[in-house]
């Protein structure tokens, strides 16, 4: 994999929530100079001691880290005003396809509204370089799988996924608008796994309202059993099926793109998955296989928003990026694993 020669200044939205705390550890160890900004409200602060010790002193020496709103136009301006951005890594959004059918407003409110801020006040500072986290819920429920980047955006199953959805179409709007901007959008599918180290993972506050937390939670003893919305869907068990993909693969295809991205502009998409499809119940096996028990669940009905099957095309990264995801259902299982049981209550003591 290319490793961009000439190391930058990347400011990393939501830097310490799941994926982009370990996408930040890929960017340390390859030179990178990184800046978070992250309200921390569905993170800890924690987070940063445990990215200190698996980067090493040297590297995280890089790290700065701003405790603030993305849609807080003065604290970006003063983030903008004393660093040199070169990019921008832009996760910051809620993110639970549940809750967002429960709350729209705030989903549209919050996650489109800190991209506007975010991308005004780049382009008030000539930085125009943005790797945007997208999802694979913009393409709706699938006429055909495996889904490719030219697959049709369908109308969104839920608000988390419109905001996705629309938040694609105003970076594209200013490509169009402005040439110099250089986007790069990638459509993730199912981040899971956690950093083999064992230090970091998905500590998500509250109940978990994605599948593997849920899962990891049951199996150290802090859920009863895993609930499991739908046995009825057109899938070879039942249960909804989804390309998961190990948070470390996902981060450095962020990485990845990065590189790539470097002195172009224009618009590009990406997928960033495995390419096979697994089911709830296959994970829940696996799981059990990782922690040496079998792991109850109970069967609920199907959960608005959610769709039967989907899983990726990823040829476009492999091609043009040089990624491929490496690690499979087994190895995302026992990282996760290695985290939650080391970490039972995550990053609280």
């Amino acid at each position: 994999m290319s490793i961009d020669a000439t190391p930058s200044c990347i400011l990393v939205t939501g830097g310490t929530g799941f994926i982009g705390s370990h996408t930040v550890v890929v960017l340390l160890e390859q030179g990178h100079e990184v800046v978070i900004v992250d309200d921390l409200s569905n993170s800890s602060e924690k987070v940063l001691d445990r990215i200190d010790q698996i980067v090493g002193e040297e590297a995280a020496e890089r790290l700065t880290f701003v405790r603030a709103d993305v849609a807080d136009r003065e604290a970006l301006d003063a983030i903008f005003d004393e660093f040199d951005i070169d990019a921008v890594i832009h996760f910051a959004g809620y993110k639970a396809v549940g809750e967002s059918v429960q709350k729209p407003i705030e989903y549209y409110s919050n996650n489109i509204g800190n991209t506007l801020v975010l991308v005004d006040a780049m382009r008030d500072h000539g930085c125009k370089s943005i790797i945007f986290s997208s999802s694979a819920t913009v393409y709706g429920d699938p006429d055909e799988l495996p889904l490719t980047e030219s697959s049709p955006k369908k109308p969104a199953t839920n608000p988390y996924g419109w905001t996705k959805w629309m938040i694609e179409e105003i970076l594209g709007s200013l490509v169009v608008a402005d040439p110099e901007w250089n986007v790069v959008l990638l459509r993730y599918f199912n981040p899971i796994g956690a950093h083999p180290s064992g230090l970091m993972g998905e500590d998500p506050k509250g109940i978990p309202n994605n599948l593997l937390p849920y899962v990891a939670q049951v199996a150290v003893g802090r859920r009863d059993a895993v609930h499991v919305f739908g046995n009825d869907y057109d899938t070879p068990d039942g249960t909804g099926v989804r390309d998961y993909i190990h948070v470390m693969d996902l981060a450095e295809g962020h990485a990845a793109a990065l590189s790539w991205m470097m002195g172009r502009n224009g618009c590009e998409v990406f997928n960033l998955g495995t390419g096979n499809g697994t089911s709830v119940l296959q994970i829940i096996e696996a799981f059990s296989t990782a922690c040496g028990h079998d792991l109850p669940y109970v069967i609920e009905p199907r959960r608005a928003g959610d769709v039967t099957a989907n899983w990726a095309d990823c040829t476009k990264a492999r091609e043009q990026l040089g990624w491929k995801a490496k690690f499979n259902i087994a190895d995302m299982c026992r990282d996760s694993w290695n985290w939650q049981s080391h970490n039972p209550n995550g990053y609280e003591a």
